[in-house]
Parts: C-alpha cells; structure tokens; sequence
C-alpha cells in the first residue's frame, strides 16, 4: 500500500460578528508562544479521522503553482491571487507561481456560491457523487514522508466579506500545511471563535517556521525539538 493519503482539513466556520482587530508586532509575541502555536497547528489535524500521520511535519518542498477556479457569480480571482501573491512575498523557503492551467497546478482554488458548493465538493475534491459534505469550506491535502504532492480548497463567495475572507486565509495556509484549528490561539486564524480575517503576524511567523529549510516534512515533535527556538527567533525577523 503506498504511504501517501489524503488529508482532510475541514473549516466548519460559524458566523462571527467583525470586529476591528489591533494590529500585533512581531516582537510582542514570546518564544514560549511561538514555539506552542507551532506545535498547536502542525502536529495534529482539526479532523483527524482522515489523517496521514496527523503528528509528523507536513509541508510542501517544491515550487506551489496554483489555479483558480472561478465559478461564483462574483469574479474573485483578483482577490485571491493578491493573497497568493502576498503569501509568496511573506514566507521565506516558500516558492509560489501561477499555473497556465489546472493540468499544471498542485494548490487548486475553488471560488464557488454556496449553492455550488456541494457539488464541487463531490466532483472534484471526493471525487465521490454520494460523499458527505460538511463544513462552510475546506481544504484537502495529499500528502507523505517526502511532502506535500497537492491541495485542494473550496472557498464559499456569496456569504458576506468576512466568511469569503476568512475562509481564503485559513484554507490556503491551511492547505500548505498547518492543518489543525486550536481555540485558545487568540493572534490566529487557525482558531475557528478568532476574529480574525487576514494573514496575521502571529500566523505569519508560525508559515515561516514550518518553511525553514531546517523543518523537514515527516518530521516528529521530538525530532525539531532542539532547533525550533532558534527558527522561531529567525523567523519573527521575518515577519511583517
């Protein structure tokens, strides 16, 4: 049997009242706190009952050349192709592109109206006319020991900024791989009560740990041990 799965990371995301959100620096975040928010969002999966070894390191270690799809009524592709953008310029060790096709993506994006969105769902992530489908959007990930191979996430258009913004940021980084939620992360969008609808600080840092070339896919919690608060203190530096 091959070691590679599928990953699921599902975001049941609940309506969430927006709120101005202060602006965090880098420097206001403690070691303690960096070194527990990647541990928190890297080993583990929010729904684990699709996991691929759920507590070994998993993280793309090739070019990410993504596709969107389009197909709500709102034309969201200069949205989201302004954050793929902006990922690709905030994380160091993380190479982002556009492919002319979808032949040629491994990170597909599925902009749909809610009314699409069991559908695509099925047809093309499951790939499965009768699959359950949960979840206000999700992401899914085939990955092993070698990395992340590809994502999949289905962004839902038509039901307010926030949810469409939210669901944007969490299941694209989601999908490059930090793919557990945890409540008590307050500076984070991994954290389905947070208000928070954009690529923080606090995230920022944690995408440019996991992207350290010192982080190697499969590895354990035991095995980053030593290292991580040297690539914690490295990668704050990075953040914007």
């Amino acid at each position: 049997m091959s070691t590679m799965r599928a990953i699921l990371c599902l975001l049941a995301c609940s309506w969430i009242s927006v709120f101005p959100v202060r602006t965090a620096l880098a420097a206001t975040f403690t070691t303690n706190e960096l070194l527990d928010g990647f541990q928190k969002t890297v080993f583990g999966l929010e729904y684990r009952a699709w996991s691929w070894r759920p507590y070994l390191v998993k993280k793309y270690t090739v070019p990410v050349r993504f596709y969107v799809h389009n197909l709500a009524r709102q034309d969201r592709r200069p949205v989201v192709h302004k954050f793929i953008r902006d990922i690709g310029r905030k994380i160091q060790g993380l190479q982002t592109d556009f492919a002319p096709s979808s032949d040629g993506a491994n990170f597909e994006v599925y902009v749909v109206d809610r009314t699409q969105y069991a559908d695509v769902v099925r047809r093309d992530i499951y790939k499965n006319p009768r699959a359950d489908v949960p979840g206000r959007c999700l992401v899914r990930v085939v990955s092993g020991r070698k990395g992340i191979k590809r994502s999949a996430a289905v962004i839902v258009s038509d039901e307010g900024e926030f949810l469409f913004r939210r669901c944007l940021v969490e299941e694209i980084l989601q999908g490059l791989g930090p793919m557990n939620d945890d409540a008590k992360l307050t500076h984070s969008v991994f954290n389905d009560t947070s208000r928070h609808s954009r690529f923080t600080v606090f995230d920022q840092i944690l995408m440019n740990m996991l992207y350290d070339p010192r982080i190697k896919p499969g590895m354990s919690a035991r095995q980053i041990e030593t290292i991580l608060p040297l690539v914690a203190r490295d990668a704050r530096r990075l953040a914007r």
